[in-house]
């Protein structure tokens, strides 16, 4: 095996940042996210999310395109959220995602900010750069 340290901050949207992802769906996610995960080989250092989008902090081997691995995430964790039986309508990622390449030192800076998400958008202190998910 080659020695890697590919490690990424990646941010993707419900459709039209809707405030759909709610506490049921979220449960639905986060099993979906860690089952992708290791079925692709990847390794999930820290997620988190609001009603409207969601930051996963990730290590992608060098064989993965980060393209492929988010649509097998967010095509999985959609199918399985729109399958709950209780389910109040349609669920729908937006288009897109925001990627972010992480050096090693940063890593658990940026862990921390995934991780507290909601307390983040409540106090308004999120940063630009790692909320964007297109190029607006």
């Amino acid at each position: 095996m080659s020695y890697w340290r590919l490690h990424y901050h990646l941010i993707w949207s419900t459709s039209e940042r809707q405030p759909t992802l709610t506490p049921e769906r979220e449960k639905i996610f986060y099993g979906v996210l860690y089952q992708k995960a290791k079925e692709l080989g990847l390794t999930i250092h820290a997620a988190g999310n609001t009603e409207d989008h969601v930051h996963v902090v990730l290590s992608v081997p060098p064989t993965r395109a980060i393209a492929d691995c988010v649509r097998h995430i967010k095509g999985a964790s959609a199918y399985a959220i729109n399958q709950m039986p209780e389910s109040d309508g349609p669920f729908k990622w937006q288009e897109g995602y925001g990627a972010l390449t992480i050096g090693e030192r940063s890593l658990p800076a940026v862990m921390k900010y995934a991780t507290h998400q909601k307390e983040h958008h409540q106090q308004n202190s999120t940063l630009n750069i790692y909320e964007k998910t297109n190029e607006d």
